[in-house]
């Protein structure tokens, strides 16, 4: 089921540049609403626990010790198609691949430290938006 709301997280790297306000201008700019949102720094066993899907991979540790490096700005979205259209405005991952006008195309600095996570699914937004949020059914 296509739901209206998705999850993002501003990095370490692009919080520690400066770039929050730029990034929310973006988002919002394409028409996104931030419904939910708060600065936190993660210890390196909630990022394991937000990471856990990938505790068998290789970049498990590399990835928990990025993430817990600094404050991150985690936010729920909502626009209509809000997944698929949140993907699109943030690029490829490798941020040489990404779009002109992409957030990762302006921010990111490399593969892993690339400015800003975006759900890759409707079920994924929501379980990764619980893991910070409560609720934002009040917004």
């Amino acid at each position: 089921m296509t739901t209206n709301r998705t999850f993002t997280m501003i990095k370490p790297d692009a919080v520690a540049d400066g770039n929050i306000g730029a990034i929310i201008a973006m988002i919002e700019e394409a028409g996104f609403r931030v419904v939910a949102m708060k600065k936190v720094l993660l210890t390196p066993s909630l990022a394991g626990k937000f990471y856990e899907v990938h505790a068998e991979r290789p970049f498990y540790n590399d990835l928990c010790a990025y993430m817990s490096s600094g404050p991150i700005v985690p936010m729920i979205l909502e626009k209509d198609n809000a997944v698929a259209d949140f993907r699109a405005l943030i690029g490829a991952t490798d941020p040489s691949k990404a779009e002109e006008g992409t957030i990762r195309k302006r921010f990111a600095k490399s593969m892993t430290a690339n400015a800003i996570h975006g759900s890759d699914s409707d079920e994924n937004a929501a379980i990764e938006g619980s893991f910070f949020f409560a609720s934002t059914e009040q917004y």
